[in-house]
C-alpha cells in the first residue's frame, strides 16, 4: 500500500467525521440521556453486533462494567454476542435470526436499553432483536449507517436512531467507535464519585 493511499484513508475518515459532526452531536446527547436515565432507575443496557459491530457491542459494554476514563462504579450492560456458546446453541437450536431476540426474551426487561449496531440495517438477528425488545419493553438506541435500512424504519418514537451519514461500512464503523466514546463519556461524567 503506498502512503498516499493511507493517507487518503485518513483523509476520507476526516471528511466523514465532519460531515457526521454537523448533523449527529445533538441525536448522541439525546440518547446519553436515555442511558442516563435508565443506568440511574438501576435498569441495564444490552448491546449486540455482527462482525466488527459485535466488537463495538462488546467495548461499549465493557466500558460499562469496568470503566471508561473516570473512576467511577462499575454500570451493568451486557453484550449479547460476548457468550459463544449461547449464540452457537441458539443458531444451532433455532436460528442464526434468533441469536439475540432469544436472550433479550430471557434477560431484558421493561425500561432496559437494547444498544443495537448495524452499518447497514439489514442484519436480520438485529432487527429481530429490535422487535423483540419493543415487545418487551425496552428503549432502542440504534446505531444505524447508509439510509438506516429495516432496523432504522422498526424505529419507533420512543426509540433512537443515530444514523452515521455514509454508505461506505469503514467510516460508519469508525465513527459508531467515536459515538461509543461520546456516549461512555456522557455517562461517565453523570457517575463521577462525589
Amino acid at each position: 500500500m503506498s502512503i498516499l493511499r493511507i493517507k487518503e484513508h485518513f483523509n476520507a475518515s476526516i471528511t466523514y467525521k465532519t460531515v457526521a459532526l454537523e448533523t449527529l452531536p445533538t441525536v448522541i446527547d439525546k440518547a446519553g440521556q436515555l442511558m442516563i436515565n435508565c443506568l440511574k432507575s438501576n435498569h441495564k443496557i444490552l448491546s449486540c453486533g455482527n462482525g466488527g459491530s459485535a466488537c463495538d457491542a462488546l467495548h461499549f459494554a465493557t466500558e460499562l462494567l469496568n470503566r471508561f476514563v473516570i473512576e467511577r462504579k462499575s454500570l451493568p450492560a451486557i453484550a449479547l454476542n460476548a457468550d459463544i456458546a449461547t449464540m452457537t446453541a441458539i443458531a444451532n437450536d433455532y436460528s442464526y435470526q434468533e441469536v439475540f431476540a432469544r436472550q433479550i426474551t430471557s434477560l431484558g426487561q421493561k425500561n432496559d436499553i437494547l444498544l443495537a449496531i448495524t452499518t447497514s440495517g439489514k442484519s436480520q438477528n438485529i432487527n429481530r432483536a429490535i422487535q423483540t425488545a419493543q415487545a418487551q419493553g425496552l428503549k432502542i438506541i440504534a446505531l444505524t449507517g447508509c439510509d438506516g435500512g429495516e432496523a432504522g424504519k422498526l424505529l419507533s418514537s420512543q426509540d433512537i436512531e443515530i444514523r452515521v451519514p455514509s454508505n461506505i461500512t469503514p467510516r460508519i464503523q469508525e465513527i459508531h467507535l467515536l459515538i461509543i466514546h461520546c456516549l461512555c463519556d456522557y455517562i461517565d461524567q453523570h457517575f463521577i464519585p462525589k
